[in-house]
């Protein structure tokens, strides 16, 4: 599971761009801030690769109006709406963002940009898409979902582990979600979006790094059972990290939140 996502950044920031809540200068300065300039390559009636900044202004003459995060996993194409080599290729970068232009759709995905010896940025591909929503949870099906995922997995995962089979920071974190009931916000989603997205975002980033951190333990002493066991809670968990994070970036544009 990738714990931060270019996708997640640029469908926030973007969306606050498109309502008006921030500049377009803003928008990308925050996005690139994460991890270095971002170019697009493939847009229509343009060739070669474009910075982010101009290929986000020319969508948006050429009718961009939303941006919608897709978070898919082998097997859980979320947020996806086909054609099967696009999925196929959102399956690999473990994320990707969908394009609302007029009454199209597309998609970018992004991969790491590496030229010479220092510059490392993002490379997005656009990519043409099924012209269709994808059916994904709204906010408060997926924040519910991950309050009782966060329980679930920590119950489960300290009965087959133990605390002394965790590195110390997993059981802590763990612990502390699972006993809290304000979650401090540690990164968040962009202005215009609601209080309720801005915490289950947050949640949601914090319990990515869990799973990423859990799944990074050897286990040695565990029994085969027990194995699968805590591969099915980490799976568990991530499925609903992973609906906490679109659900997060897309509420701005749900039509009940």
């Amino acid at each position: 599971m990738r714990v931060t996502h270019p996708s997640a950044a640029l469908v926030a920031w973007g969306n606050a761009w498109l309502t008006g809540h921030v500049g377009l200068d803003e928008a990308v300065d925050v996005v690139e801030r994460l991890d270095g300039p971002h170019v697009a390559a493939g847009l229509p009636a343009e060739s070669g690769d474009m910075p982010l900044r101009g290929a986000l202004a020319a969508l948006r003459v050429a009718g961009l109006s939303a941006l919608r995060l897709a978070l898919p996993a082998p097997g859980d194409p979320l947020g996806l709406t086909g054609p099967p080599a696009f999925n196929t290729a959102a399956i690999e970068a473990e994320e990707a963002v969908l394009l609302t232009i007029r009454d199209q759709t597309f998609g970018l995905i992004p991969t790491e940009d590496r030229r010479g010896s220092s510059y490392v940025g993002t490379r997005w591909t656009m990519h043409e898409t099924r012209s269709a929503v994808a059916d994904t949870p709204l906010l408060p099906e997926a924040d519910h979902r991950l309050t009782v995922a966060v329980r679930e997995a920590t119950e489960s995962l300290m009965s087959v582990d133990g605390t002394l089979e965790w590195r110390p920071e997993i059981a802590e974190a763990l612990g502390a979600l699972r006993d809290s009931h304000h979650h401090e916000q540690v990164g968040g989603l962009a202005p215009g979006y609601p209080a309720r997205a801005h915490r289950v975002a947050a949640l949601a980033g914090r319990l990515a790094v869990v799973v990423d951190l859990a799944r990074g333990t050897e286990g040695a002493t565990l029994s085969a059972a027990q194995v699968r066991h805590r591969a099915e809670a980490l799976r568990d968990l991530d499925h609903a990290v992973r609906r906490a994070q679109v659900a997060a970036c897309n509420s701005v544009l749900d039509t009940v939140s």
